[in-house]
């Protein structure tokens, strides 16, 4: 069945170029009407135009769609709230949203002055924050919401001089997992992008036969995807290339120590098979890993839980 968005309102945010841009016109390809966010600023975040906007806005209008033009700072709250309204006025109601928007001051922790460390946890976390917090009682409003965030490889696995960047987007999953059970009840499901595409963001560090394999176009449709009405939530899918993953973080089974072992000599004796991965599992909240500790502990000590 033919994934549609007829009478809906998507906001994406940073839609001006690169993997917004493309998430943006999908939509409204699929019936959508858009908000097509961009401050316009470079890709450190610096200055400000809402020119692509425009671009992007006359392009979907082109195709027979509607869509409007912001140039909110989603680092600013009153600008987003104000975002929101705007759409609402319009439109009457907001049904995704589409945490896109970013920048990169790429440096090694040394040399890293920590005013940059700052603006990137603004603009990529604060901001997911910010888009998401002036949509959240709007959609339990409605019983009905998607939100989506984008995170990256850089903070599930870490990169090389994005310590920033990387803090910023392993929060975004963290929010993610908290966010995806506050809105089971109310219809709103809430999951994670982890692209990799060519992009304004990495157009210096990868060779060009490279970046033509990595278009935006190949990554938009997991977050098509993960914006329906049957999408899952609390879920990370890795896309690129034209490949689609679904990440997963894992605790291993674990290791009970007595009490008259518990002592880091102990820790590090059975270090092989604490990481041992056999029987690992994928918790599903912070809650479960308790019961899993405490049922453990009580078993090998012969305790009833009640």
């Amino acid at each position: 069945m033919t994934i549609r968005f007829d009478d809906q309102v998507v906001i994406v945010t940073g839609s001006g170029n690169g993997l917004g841009k493309s998430h943006a016109l999908e939509f409204a390809r699929r019936g959508a009407r858009v908000v097509v966010n961009d401050l316009g600023g470079a890709r450190d975040g610096s200055g400000a135009s809402s020119e692509a906007a425009f671009k992007v806005v006359a392009q979907i209008e082109s195709e027979g769609g509607e869509a409007m033009a912001n140039g909110a700072n989603v680092a600013d709250y009153q600008q987003v709230e104000t975002m929101v309204s705007d759409a609402v006025d319009q439109w009457g109601r907001v049904d995704v949203l589409v945490n896109n928007a970013g920048i990169l001051r790429d440096k090694t922790f040394a040399k890293m002055d920590l005013a940059n460390f700052q603006i990137v946890l603004d603009v990529h976390l604060r901001g997911s924050v910010n888009c998401s917090k002036a949509v959240w009682e709007l959609m339990r409003e409605q019983q009905y919401g998607r939100i989506m965030m984008t995170s990256s490889s850089s903070g599930i696995y870490g990169n090389f001089g994005q310590t920033n960047y990387g803090a910023a987007k392993m929060g975004l999953v963290g929010f993610m997992n908290s966010l995806a059970l506050e809105g089971q009840k109310y219809g709103i499901r809430v999951n994670s992008l982890a692209p990799v595409a060519a992009t304004r963001m990495t157009e210096d560090v990868m060779p060009e036969n490279v970046l033509a394999l990595l278009q935006p176009e190949a990554v938009t449709p997991a977050v098509i995807f993960l914006a329906s009405e049957d999408a899952p939530t609390r879920q990370i899918i890795g896309a690129g290339a034209g490949v689609f993953a679904k990440v997963v973080i894992q605790e291993t089974v674990g290791v009970f120590l007595p009490p008259e072992s518990r002592d880091a000599e102990h820790v590090a004796a059975a270090w092989q098979q604490i990481a041992d991965t056999a029987g690992q599992q994928e918790l599903q909240a912070g809650g479960e890993q308790t019961m899993k500790f405490l049922g453990k502990a009580a078993a090998e000590l012969g305790i009833k839980l009640d």
